[in-house]
């Protein structure tokens, strides 16, 4: 796993081509893509652990950003086409207001211009030849949601959600609840879940020194020891009982309820988790 500070401009795709080559590895997959506008935190995940991404979907995400009002645009961000333009401010405390309505689960429909499939196809590319694109609603968590700056038509913000929550699409929200309109103008990632910005390095600055073993993407699952035999058989994708073991002197077993185990092999006081999934 790598921390990468994304800079705006670039594509998540880009990133991932940069690390891949200075890496020298094929397999780099990433925890949540970031728009070319938006910079901040990109997680990487390398090699086999690009497996282990899924463990991670639920993390929550940490940003930083300007919403800008009163301005409307079709991909819901600066980048756009300007849609409607609303000359008249809003005055701070009724934007106050509005963002802490948003606070706690809503259902919120992504950008036109986004990956959401329709019908098999990618929203932005029915969007790109001019159709009418309206992804379906999905539930998302704003789990805190501050104003941290005023100076119309600019409203700094501070936020943390759910995974698959999109940014542009809560500014455009907040713009049609002020009555005025609005899109998101800047963002930065800062956090997802535990993994902070502040120590993630430039994409060009990227070493195998950089890369950290995977153990963290399980670290919230159950644990127990197992067998040599039933680590045999979680390896080769057979089942193993449930119950625990009575001898401890083999590698860990990472349980997620009762279904998904991840074995992890002992190096010292570190678990180095093997890339395996079974069913117990």
């Amino acid at each position: 796993m790598v921390l990468v500070a994304k800079p705006a401009g670039p594509t998540s795709h880009d990133v991932v081509d940069i690390v891949r080559r200075a890496l020298g590895v094929r397999r780099v997959g990433h925890l949540g893509t970031l728009d070319p506008f938006a910079a901040g935190l990109l997680v990487l995940v390398v090699g086999r652990a690009t497996r282990l991404a899924t463990f991670a979907a639920g993390w929550s995400k940490a940003y930083d950003g300007v919403i800008r009002l009163g301005v409307t645009t079709d991909t819901d961000d600066g980048t756009g086409r300007v849609l409607n333009a609303v000359p008249d401010p809003v005055e701070e405390a009724q934007v106050a207001r509005v963002m802490a309505s948003f606070r706690g689960t809503y259902e919120q429909r992504p950008p036109a211009y986004s990956a959401v499939k329709i019908a098999g196809e990618r929203a932005y590319a029915r969007a790109r030849r001019g159709e009418m694109v309206e992804p379906a609603p999905r539930r998302v968590d704003i789990r805190s949601l501050e104003m941290t700056g005023f100076a119309a038509p600019d409203v700094r913000f501070a936020a943390v959600v759910s995974g698959g929550t999109y940014l542009r699409s809560l500014a455009r929200d907040i713009g049609e609840a002020l009555g005025c309109g609005a899109h998101l103008a800047a963002l930065r990632r800062t956090a997802v879940g535990e993994l902070q910005l502040g120590d993630a390095v430039a994409p060009e600055a990227v070493t195998a020194a950089h890369v950290r073993g995977p153990a963290i993407l399980v670290r919230g699952l159950e644990r127990r020891e197992v067998s040599a035999d039933e680590r045999a058989a979680v390896v080769h994708g057979r089942p193993i009982s449930a119950d625990p073991v009575s001898d401890t002197r083999y590698p860990v077993a990472v349980f997620a309820g009762a279904e998904l185990v991840a074995v992890a092999d002992r190096e010292g006081d570190r678990l180095k988790p093997r890339v395996v999934v079974g069913e117990a």
